[in-house]
């Protein structure tokens, strides 16, 4: 049976929040008499992560996915459900637990912003209680992936933003976790650096094996790095399972771009599919699946003449994500 380094069960996570009216007399009463209500950010969410998996975990924000995250690295006490990371209830916080896992957010540091980021790292090492030579041979490995010589040396506080994303990965992982929580590691980042990122993370993760649960609002990642995700909305569960048979429950159509000479025979198109868009002699039909064989060996027949270029692809993931945000059912699997 193949291990789960992350197994839950119904996690539930409700907030008490105090609410008041507004103005003078509001604020006297609520002294006497506070009002809350309950938010449920997490509601009854259950999935495993297997050993060496890296997981893509999606929705919109206020979805529950930082919630769920701060619940598995023993940040936050769930309201009901259960959980087990590397063997370890989270919340417990045993010493084996937090030797083995890390929990990445690409908008909290835990570098020491006024010293060298070699210091800090130092600091890490003793935190974790680190030998020596298993230090420095996890450092060079990092420093080799992130490309972190020129950087060590310099003060936190000096770096630019991606420069300290990489350094803050390689704080994150000094300790060789076996499980890592990703979120939104690559946040502000330009596209050069979260190309750079992805890279590392998909090396580290060939490398070491470690396993590694991922949030980003960035589709690029998630399409480079995950290919499983789980996607949640209102702290509900929607989706768990391949990120292209996502696709392909909902959005059963491809999309066949035609490209012709001075757009001649265009409206011959109209019959075979729903034109999106159609410009300077280029249409984008959206065509159902079933049907894209057929229609595709028609267009190249019957425009022979006109026909420039034609392609046939799936719709962008993040057309399909969207669907899912927006209340969109998620066929069940056949």
């Amino acid at each position: 049976m193949t291990e789960l380094v992350v197994d839950v069960h119904d996690l539930t996570k409700v907030y008490r929040v105090h609410e008041r009216s507004e103005g003078l007399s509001a604020t006297l009463r609520s002294v006497v008499r506070r009002s809350f209500r309950e938010i449920t950010a997490v509601s009854g969410i259950s999935f495993g992560v297997e050993a060496g998996e890296v997981v893509g975990f999606l929705g919109p924000n206020g979805a529950g996915k930082t919630t769920t995250l701060k619940m598995l690295s023993g940040l936050l006490y769930p309201t009901s459900g259960e959980a087990r990371v590397i063997g370890h209830v989270p919340w417990r916080r045993e010493d084996g637990f937090l030797r083995g896992i890390a929990l990445l957010m690409g908008n909290r540091t835990q570098l020491v912003w006024d010293i060298a980021a070699a210091d800090s790292l130092r600091v890490l090492q003793e935190i974790y209680g680190l030998p020596e030579e298993r230090y420095r041979s996890t450092l060079r490995e990092l420093t080799e992936l992130l490309d972190l010589g020129p950087l060590l040396g310099k003060p936190v506080r000096n770096l630019s933003l991606g420069e300290r994303m990489k350094v803050e990965f390689a704080a994150g992982l000094i300790h060789s976790p076996r499980v890592a929580f990703l979120d939104e590691p690559t946040l502000g980042l330009d596209v050069s650096m979260q190309s750079r990122i992805r890279g590392f993370v998909a090396e580290h993760n060939r490398r070491s094996g470690t396993t590694i649960l991922l949030t980003s609002h960035y589709m690029d990642d998630i399409v480079a790095l995950c290919k499983r995700v789980i996607v949640i909305h209102h702290g509900h569960l929607l989706y768990d399972g391949p990120l292209g048979e996502l696709a392909q429950r909902m959005a059963p159509y491809k999309v066949i771009t035609v490209t012709l000479h001075d757009g001649a025979g265009s409206a011959f198109l109209d019959e075979l599919g729903t034109v999106v868009s159609r410009e300077q002699g280029v249409v984008v039909l959206r065509v159902p699946r079933e049907s894209v064989a057929e229609r595709t060996a028609r267009i190249v027949r019957d425009l022979e003449g006109s026909l420039a270029d034609i392609s046939v692809e799936d719709p962008a993931i993040e057309d399909v994500i969207d669907r899912v945000f927006a209340g969109a059912a998620v066929p069940p699997r056949s």
